[in-house]
């Protein structure tokens, strides 16, 4: 399997030959292409330059256009600050909607003439020339309430929920047709998945999320699927809270940031059949340890999270990330075979994962990817650890 059949095939829920590994990186790749941020988050030759560069060293599975989260509310007409070795950010007293009339008399930017969604456009298009079916290729928005609070200010928009439901309600509405016109814009010009970083929603709680920002999120995930692609959700911080109805939404992949929630937790919440995407401490982990505790900390993750799993940090690999480190996430994820993809080869029914956390521990387990008919008899049995690593096939 190439990367790209391995992400697409894992993310329907289809055999594997081994795990996928999907790290997010954008100051990484800058550094390791030798190229200004600012240069690479404004310009589409850079980026892919970059993140071909990136791909083809580690033996990645996919390439992105991640850059930063002001693209869209710069071509809305934000006041965006620039830096030129980290990401742009938004300078919150200038804020566009500051004042809430101003919605009103605001268009819809065209994602391929507004300059910064059309230089993004035009990044996912060079990467799916390039990759030529080889890598899976990622475009990128903002959900609901991250693209809400970018216009609006995060602060102000924490007050709207209270004092102005009707106001949330109507930017939720300009924003997902935003995201949904650029979403589109990017499977057209070859994007395979769209990656929904909606990183503000971990702050409001569930009852909030529910009411205000799941529906818009739903919609943008049916548009996009419609289009034919599949769908990353990104919920910076704790999204535990968040991730039963989040599951609801039929995301392909959804993402576990770390170390705040654990996989474990994680896995309870959204049951056995959802792929979920992380979650080691990018900082204390990838970048701050050694090769050797990295495998350590994703043989925890696969165990708590099974066969539907994708190795990855928790967030983006940060800047000053030993080579080494990240190079570990791929090595992992290439030794540890998915056991059904193994057992579907050989045309075997009853593949298992087998998760042992103590020697001798009696486990019942079954597959979670075949479908239910095949899924019977579900079998009991007991393992040591170490015979066969922590994870075996029967």
């Amino acid at each position: 399997m190439n990367g790209r059949e391995r992400l697409l095939a894992q993310g329907r829920g289809r055999l594997t030959d081994c795990l996928a590994c999907m790290p997010i990186t954008m100051i990484f790749a800058s550094d390791l292409a030798g190229a200004r941020y600012i240069d690479y988050a404004t310009d589409h030759r850079v980026q892919s330059g970059a993140q071909l560069q990136l791909a083809e060293q580690f033996d990645l599975d996919h390439v992105s256009v991640i850059g930063d989260p002001c693209i869209e509310a710069a071509d809305c007409g934000a006041e965006i600050a620039f830096f030129e070795d980290s990401p742009a950010a938004f300078r919150e007293e200038v804020s566009l909607l500051r004042d809430k009339a101003v919605l009103g008399s605001l268009g819809l930017p065209e994602p391929r003439r507004g300059p910064r969604m059309h230089n993004a456009v035009l990044a996912v298009q060079d990467l799916a020339d390039a990759v030529a079916g080889e890598r899976l290729v990622e475009g990128w928005v903002e959900g609901p309430c991250a693209q809400a609070a970018d216009l609006r200010g995060i602060n102000r928009l924490m007050l709207d929920f209270y004092d102005d439901p009707e106001f949330v309600r109507e930017l939720v509405e300009f924003v997902v047709e935003l995201e949904i016109s650029f979403g589109l814009a990017q499977i057209e010009a070859g994007a395979d998945v769209i990656g929904i970083g909606d990183a503000a929603a971990s702050l409001i709680g569930p009852r909030l999320y529910k009411e205000y920002i799941w529906p818009g999120e739903e919609r943008m995930v049916t548009a996009f699927h419609a289009a034919g692609a599949l769908c990353r959700l990104h919920i910076c911080g704790n999204n535990l809270p968040l991730l039963a109805k989040a599951t609801e939404l039929s995301c392909e992949i959804i993402d576990i940031d770390g170390p705040t929630v654990s996989l474990a937790d994680a896995r309870g919440a959204t049951g056995s059949t959802q792929v979920l995407c992380g979650n080691l401490d990018p900082v204390r982990s990838v970048r701050d340890g050694t090769p050797e505790q990295i495998h350590s900390q994703l043989a925890g993750c696969h165990a708590a999270a099974g066969s539907n799993y994708i190795v990855a940090a928790g967030c983006e690999i940060p800047r000053g990330t030993p080579t080494q480190n990240f190079a570990e996430l791929v090595a992992f994820a290439r030794a540890t075979g998915n056991s059904c993809g193994r057992r579907g080869r050989e045309g075997g029914k009853g593949c298992v994962v087998l998760v042992v956390t103590a020697p001798g521990a009696r486990i019942t387990f079954s597959c979670n990817r075949l479908p239910l008919e095949e899924n019977r008899p579900v079998v009991a049995a007991s393992a040591e650890y170490g015979a066969r690593g922590p994870h075996g096939r029967l």
